[in-house]
């Protein structure tokens, strides 16, 4: 009788509630309101409503953890999420990867030499943000080694971005530049810190948080492009205030759930431009009274911009969009 009423008496017990500071893929460390950090795993039907994703649970998520195994922790539930950010896995096309959730901002940092990142993948990312309600800015890494032609280009994005409300910012960890205004941005707020392998993103972490100890890569000499050093996505405590979340180097950006008729609105420029088509469903490939086209010939909307937008289209096009994203959990 009295083990009758310890067993449930353990049925009682709340669950306990914290944040997930890493994810390995396999293994997550959660840390509760206490400090305490727990190694927790999930169970292999663990689903959220139906969402295929390759990592149900993602780094910034508020989960429910299980208490009755003291030998291995479970993660039992996800509160709603506010916001995350999510692309399409690279390895299966018709499932998604949550990069990270419960953001204040993302910071996609990226480089124009060693490697070079095409202005489609930045334009992605930025679409991906609006999508997902995070707010965007973007970090140009590397400024020590630019030339002048390289000055000139990093100054024209800088122009470009900062012109259409994402806030663009020249940096260098080696020689300091723009190192304090990235203090400033990132003080006590939750930060994404994404970009392509060999940005220099670990390196940037490292300047902001000593303790990190992140691993740092090399280029590679034949392709110029970064070699992953981050194998895992894991919350970095900043010794000013905030947080960063700093995630493996991402070599493409698959966007995802975006219906063709709404991929304009993640365009700011030519969701606002495109108001005055002749259309309302208008795609600015080409429609009658297309009042986006024109703009792109009079350089009023980038010309990469542009390309980038057409990129996205034809994509949510060829892959129709379901109903089950960007609704919450």
């Amino acid at each position: 009788m009295a083990k009758k009423k310890k067993e449930n008496a353990m049925e009682r017990i709340e669950p306990l509630r914290g944040l997930v500071i890493k994810n390995t893929g396999s293994a997550y460390r959660v840390r509760t309101s206490d400090g305490e950090e727990i190694d927790c795993r999930i169970k292999g039907s663990f689903r959220i409503k139906g969402i295929r994703t390759t990592n149900p649970v993602a780094v910034g998520d508020i989960v429910e953890i299980s208490l009755r195994d003291a030998d291995t922790r479970y993660i039992t539930a996800i509160l709603p999420r506010r916001n995350y950010i999510i692309r399409r896995a690279s390895n299966l096309s018709k499932e998604s990867h949550i990069l990270a959730s419960n953001l204040d901002q993302a910071i996609l940092v990226v480089s124009i030499v060693a490697p070079a990142t095409p202005t489609t993948f930045i334009d992605r990312f930025l679409a991906t943000a609006e999508a997902y309600n995070v707010p965007a800015r973007l970090v140009i890494n590397k400024s020590d080694l630019w030339d002048a032609e390289e000055r000139e280009y990093a100054s024209a994005l800088e122009y470009l971005y900062t012109s259409l409300g994402y806030p663009t910012l020249l940096v260098s960890a080696h020689d300091g530049r723009g190192m304090a205004t990235l203090k400033e941005w990132t003080h006590d707020r939750v930060t994404l810190m994404a970009g392509n392998s060999g940005v220099g993103k670990s390196t940037l972490i490292n300047a902001l948080a000593p303790d990190a100890c992140l691993r740092t890569g090399a280029i590679s000499d034949q392709h110029q492009t970064g070699m992953h050093t981050t194998t895992f996505s894991e919350m970095v405590d900043l010794p000013y205030g905030g947080q960063l979340i700093d995630i493996p180097g991402v070599k493409g950006f698959g966007v995802i759930d975006f219906e063709p008729e709404e991929v304009s609105h993640f365009f700011p420029e030519i969701f606002r431009i495109g108001r005055e088509c002749r259309y309302a469903d208008c795609k600015h490939t080409g429609e009658p009274g297309c009042s986006v086209i024109p703009a792109v010939e009079q350089s009023l909307i980038s010309q990469s911009r542009y390309t980038s937008y057409l990129s996205i289209l034809e994509e949510s096009m060829e892959t129709p969009a379901s109903d089950k994203y960007r609704k919450p959990f």
